[in-house]
Parts: C-alpha cells; sequence; structure tokens
C-alpha cells in the first residue's frame, strides 16, 4: 500500500496546545477520532487548515442546516479579512478549493442562480434518469474488466479498476471530455485535492488544470457535441451573459465534484458493508432497500469531509459563539454525519435499518450538490450488480490497514483491496 508523502504538519484530530484550537491532520490519520474532537469542541469550533491558517468548523447538524441558508455566510472570497490582509499565500496548498474561479461555487444571489439554473437543466430528474441504461452499459463493462484483471487469487484494487473509471466515464459523458485525457486529470487531481501538495507546485496546478478545461471548451466550441459544455456555450451565444472565464470555471467544477464524491460513495459504502456483514446480509436479502445503505453512507462515512469556505459579512452568533465579521468557515460534514443530537446515542453506528436517515452530506440550501441526483444513481446501479456479480466479495486486508489519502477535504482511500471470490 502506497505511504503518505512526508508533510511537517502533525495534526492529531483532537485539540492542540494553542487555545484549544483543533490542528486538523493533513494526512487523515484518524477521521472518526478527529470528527469526535470537532463535535465535542462544536458547534462552532476553531480548528487549524493545513498550512496554518486559522478558520471556524461548523460541527453540528442543527447549526450547519441552519447556516447553509443563512445570506450573512457567503462565498466571495473578497469577504475573507485574512485574505484582504494578505494572510494567504498564493501556495497555500488549499487555495484552489478556497478560490477556484467565477463559478456557481463561488457566487451567491443572482449570480449563483444565473449559472446554476443553466447546470441544472442538464441534471433535470428526468435527464438523470435517462442517463441509467448508458450508467449500466459502463458498469457491465466495469466488472468484466475487474474478473480479468484481479490476479490468481481473484484479487484487486475496487477503488481503481471500478470506483474510479464509472463516474469519470459517466461526468466524461455529461459534459464532453474526451476518454484521453482523463489519466492526466488523475494525477492532476490528486494534487490539487491534496494538503501536502508542495506549494511551488500548487499554482502550476491550477494553471495546467485551466489550460485543460480551456481546451476542452475551446474544442466544444469548434465542434459542438450533445454534452452539458456545448450546451453552456449554446447559452452564451444565445444571449445568457456567460464569459467564456465561468464557463470553463464551471466545467471544472462540474467535472471535479461530479466524479470525487461518487468515487468514495461507492468505495465507503463496499467497506463499510464488507465491514459489517449483518448489515450487508440485510442487504442482499432485500429486507432493507439499496437505498438505504446508499443513505446511511452517505450519513456515517460522507464522502467530503470539510467544504471550504464561507465568509461572515457580519457578526454572527452561532451556539454561543461569535463568527466575526470576515471570519472564514467550513462545513465539516464528516463530523456532522455522526451528530448525536441529529442521529441517536448510536449515532457511530454502522445501521442500515436507521430511520429516517437525514443527514446534510449532498450540502442543504442554495449551495446543496445540484449531481446529488446522478451520484446516488450511480451508486445505486453499481453496488447491487457488483454484489450479484460477484457473491463471495470480501476485503483483501484487514480493515485497519486501508488508509486515507492526505485531503483535509476528501474521504478518500488510497486503495480497497478486495477479492471477488
Amino acid at each position: 500500500m502506497p505511504e503518505p508523502a512526508s508533510c511537517p504538519f502533525t495534526g492529531t484530530g483532537s485539540p492542540d496546545a494553542r487555545g484549544g484550537v483543533i490542528a486538523l491532520d493533513p494526512l487523515v490519520g484518524d477521521l472518526a477520532g478527529e470528527g469526535a474532537a470537532l463535535r465535542a469542541a462544536g458547534p462552532l469550533a476553531p480548528v487549524e487548515l493545513p498550512g496554518g491558517v486559522r478558520v471556524w468548523a461548523v460541527t453540528h447538524h442543527a447549526e450547519a442546516r441552519r447556516l447553509l441558508t443563512d445570506s450573512r455566510l457567503v462565498k466571495d472570497i473578497g469577504h475573507w479579512a485574512a485574505w484582504r490582509r494578505g494572510e494567504i499565500p498564493e501556495t497555500w496548498p488549499l487555495i484552489g478549493l478556497a478560490d477556484p474561479g467565477p463559478s456557481m461555487l463561488t457566487f451567491d444571489g443572482p449570480e449563483h442562480r444565473r449559472l446554476r439554473t443553466l447546470t441544472a437543466q442538464a441534471l433535470t430528474p428526468r435527464r438523470v434518469a435517462a442517463m441509467r441504461p448508458r450508467i449500466e452499459e459502463i458498469t457491465r463493462g466495469l466488472l468484466d474488466d475487474l474478473q480479468a484483471s484481479a490476479d490468481a487469487e481473484g484479487r484487486v484494487d475496487l477503488k481503481s479498476a471500478f470506483a474510479y473509471p464509472l463516474p469519470m466515464a459517466v461526468i466524461g459523458d455529461l459534459v464532453g471530455v474526451d476518454t484521453g485525457r482523463i489519466p492526466r486529470l488523475r494525477t492532476l487531481f490528486d494534487g490539487f485535492f491534496s494538503s501536502v501538495t508542495p506549494g511551488e507546485d500548487v499554482q502550476a496546478i491550477i494553471a495546467e488544470l485551466g489550460a485543460l478545461f480551456g481546451a476542452i471548451v475551446a474544442e466544444k466550441r469548434r465542434s459542438p457535441g450533445d454534452d452539458l459544455t456545448s450546451a453552456l456555450l449554446a447559452a452564451a451565444e444565445g444571449g445568457d451573459s456567460l464569459s467564456d472565464e465561468e464557463i470553463i470555471a464551471t466545467v471544472q467544477v462540474l467535472i471535479t465534484a461530479g466524479h470525487e464524491t461518487t468515487i468514495s460513495l461507492i468505495v465507503s459504502a463496499v467497506r463499510a458493508l464488507l465491514t459489517h456483514p449483518d448489515q450487508l446480509a440485510l442487504v442482499l436479502s432485500g429486507e432493507v432497500s439499496w437505498e438505504a445503505a446508499i443513505e446511511e453512507t452517505l450519513r456515517w462515512d460522507a464522502p467530503t469531509t470539510h467544504v471550504l469556505i464561507r465568509f461572515a459579512t457580519e457578526d454572527m452568533e452561532v451556539g454561543g459563539t461569535v463568527l466575526a465579521q470576515g471570519d472564514a468557515v467550513i462545513i465539516a460534514y464528516g463530523a456532522i454525519g455522526r451528530d448525536e443530537r441529529q442521529h441517536g446515542p448510536d449515532a457511530e453506528r454502522f445501521d442500515v435499518t436507521r430511520t429516517p436517515t437525514r443527514h446534510l452530506s449532498f450540502g442543504h440550501g442554495p449551495h446543496v450538490c445540484p449531481g446529488a441526483p446522478l451520484s446516488r444513481l450511480e451508486a445505486l446501479v453499481a453496488l447491487p450488480a457488483l454484489f450479484e456479480r460477484f457473491p463471495g466479495l470480501s476485503l483483501a486486508v484487514d480493515p485497519s490497514r486501508l488508509r486515507n489519502k492526505p485531503a483535509v477535504t476528501q474521504n478518500e482511500l488510497y486503495e480497497l483491496p478486495v477479492r471477488l471470490r
């Protein structure tokens, strides 16, 4: 199993000696323990991100649900006091996630609605449902390849051979990305999300991603197709006030978010079910639906650990703490999913019979993930097909050896070694 890169930060997931501030572990060594420490310090906990950047983390369900609809918290980095004071360097490892360009991810109000409406038109429930045959086709092909690529003992890395290529192929079809670009995109995304990417590499990765997505948009302008990028270009030509910069940033957001979340969802669901055989039996018997298993996975092991960043436009009171104007806030979805105040005293337990499983793992309010229905559909197709094809599926390593990649925003394993038989 690959070793994480060395790193000068040593966060432990528990309050450090600097005034009770929780230093988030850039190596993500104990995600569950860190989430518990955040909840105990919440609902608004002071945290330190990799690179020594201090922000607040919202760690309880009720407060997060309220704040995600509070117009006093905005996405415009210009409201961040530390940014205005020049305290956040361009080489900060997470700068690309804090300031990802002019897209629906960074706008609020009318500008956000303008960009989100164009995207939502490609992700209506009817259009998502119409994608099911294609998702099933991709899934069947990957399952065939999975069996062929296993070693003599039936072992294979389920993440790289199944959980990664499925959503990448689906979002590639939707947005219009040539499959030849996928290997390079994978390398760039690894560096983009990593909390330990060297500072001097951060801007180079951001620049190459921008150039790559710019090339995709240019290709679609020359040769339009039946895809979302072409639709955005057509909307701009039809009178919608979309700049090339906005189109490029929107395409980048869609591809980035459109595959990362689903990879983690599929991997986490398989890991949870294989390490809880009683829960898997309930699902395979039909006593509990796959939909319920997917929702419990989203709650218990959220694909996105922390979402960066929102900024207070005025002083706000949150759980007895004053969030000052200009302060930065992250939403700790990984911690929130196991909030006992929302999910009961057994919130730490994976239980597919939990009813109802109301969580915030795809967000809430105006910025709720527009691709959530597509991600759920991909998991709903992939998971039952996987277990039907390989009913003897099991982990090929002890669960304690499964390690997260060094990304404080993502819940992503290096690999998921399994035996198919």
